[in-house]
């Protein structure tokens, strides 16, 4: 589960992700508080949310092809050292009492821009700190990493935001930035893997979008995770309105985003484990995930929601990573930057549609079904994935036993 560790490389940069992305959580539950405090409506703080991921739904694939031919750690460095920047203004115009809504949504779009350049940079970085058939492991490890930051950054949140206010909270989480820019800067360069960067010129972006187009096994995965992540992740949208209104106050938002990162947790290391990732590990945790927000939305109290919680997070991390590792597996070296960034795109990008529709249900229909409906449509979404692979590991063993073959297709097996 944790076969990656042995390499320097990559102990160093998860420890530095890891208190980076503490403090990331920190800024985010912060934000969230912030803003629905400012006005009190789901609606603007979906609009905050929108603005923070709009870059990586425009230009988040042309970003991956950036990524793909430039070298990712110091493209990394450069991102992470902006987004330090980005808190820390954040900070000192809330703690000098210059924080607006406006300027929430302008600095909520400056980290939107670099997080789309940072995103298929760091990730595909992550595939250099180990040996080609240890990538797999790598990747969930680092999802491991960024969701079980989760269970302090909300946490300490809700302690901290009382005594010391969002301002404090920002600039706690640009300091620790200082964390992941060290780690970088320490990592050994010649014990990296790396892959050849791809040459400029010609159709990059293109030829990342017919590779899935052609896949008979990422492109069904990859239009129903780009649907269950648009309506299924709107949990930091919906649940400080549901938390205000059935569950005693916004103060559970934080206690209930750490409970459900303890789930998401376990689900990456489930995913961690397994040498191969099939589209069945897939739908099994994007079921779980589904019945899980259902049963959140209706909880009758706060202690019941937490209950919900662990299990949301398990099976969300779980669909997650298994998309991630899926991706990894079946495209070459050259191309890991662009389809990481489909996959960021359809996760992250889909926010700005997600995120609003999801404020208005809350403040339209009510505020349970803000995150009832996203739980449904996953639902219907992972079954037809079910149909769909099913369909096609029938299609495959048709063919192969049309031509007698044994031994090389169990890879493609496994993959379906």
């Amino acid at each position: 589960m944790f076969r990656s560790l042995r390499h320097r490389n990559a102990r160093l940069f998860f420890i530095g992700l890891a208190v980076s992305t503490i403090g990331t959580w920190v800024q985010f539950t912060a934000m969230a508080l912030l803003v629905y405090r400012i006005t009190g409506r789901a609606t603007d703080l979906g609009i905050t949310v929108a603005l923070q991921f709009l870059p990586m739904l425009l230009g988040g694939v042309w970003a991956g092809a950036f990524a793909d031919r430039h070298d990712k750690r110091r493209l990394t460095l450069i991102t992470q050292s902006a987004m330090a920047a980005q808190a820390l203004v954040l900070g000192i115009l809330d703690l000098a009492g210059f924080v607006t809504l406006p300027v929430v949504f302008a600095l909520s779009f400056t980290l939107g821009v670099i997080n789309a350049i940072d995103n298929p940079a760091r990730r595909g970085f992550v595939t250099e700190l180990v040996e080609p058939d240890e990538i797999t492991n790598a990747i969930s490890l680092n999802t491991a990493v960024m969701t079980g930051s989760r269970v302090f950054g909300p946490a300490i949140a809700a302690i901290a935001v009382g005594p010391l206010g969002t301002g404090w909270l920002f600039t706690i989480n640009g300091l620790s930035f200082v964390a992941i820019i060290g780690a970088l800067v320490a990592i050994r360069v010649d014990d990296l893997y790396r892959v050849p960067l791809e040459p400029r010129g010609g159709t990059p972006v293109r030829d990342g979008l017919r590779f899935v187009r052609r896949s008979e096994v990422l492109f069904p995965a990859f239009v129903v995770y780009a649907v269950v992540s648009t309506f299924g992740f709107n949990h930091v949208v919906a649940l400080p309105k549901i938390a205000d209104q059935f569950w005693g106050g916004d103060q559970w938002f934080g206690w209930l985003l750490a409970a459900t990162s303890i789930g998401s947790v376990l689900g990456s290391l489930l995913t961690a484990r397994l040498g191969w990732v099939s589209t069945r590990w897939m739908v099994g945790n994007g079921l779980i995930l589904g019945v899980s927000g259902l049963a959140m939305a209706w909880a009758p109290n706060a202690l019941g929601a937490m209950a919900a919680a662990v299990p949301l997070g398990l099976g969300g991390a779980g669909f997650v990573t298994g998309m991630n590792a899926l991706s990894q597996q079946e495209c070459p070296p050259q191309m890991r930057g662009r389809v990481l960034a489909l996959t960021a795109v359809a996760f992250l990008g889909s926010t700005p549609i997600g995120g609003p529709i999801t404020g208005w249900v809350g403040d339209h229909i009510g505020a349970r079904w803000s995150l009832g409906y996203g739980a449904l449509i996953s639902l219907v979404a992972v079954v037809v994935l079910a149909v769909i692979s099913g369909r096609g590991l029938r299609r495959w063993s048709g063919r192969s036993d049309a031509r007698g073959a044994t031994g090389a297709g169990a890879g493609s097996i496994m993959a379906s």
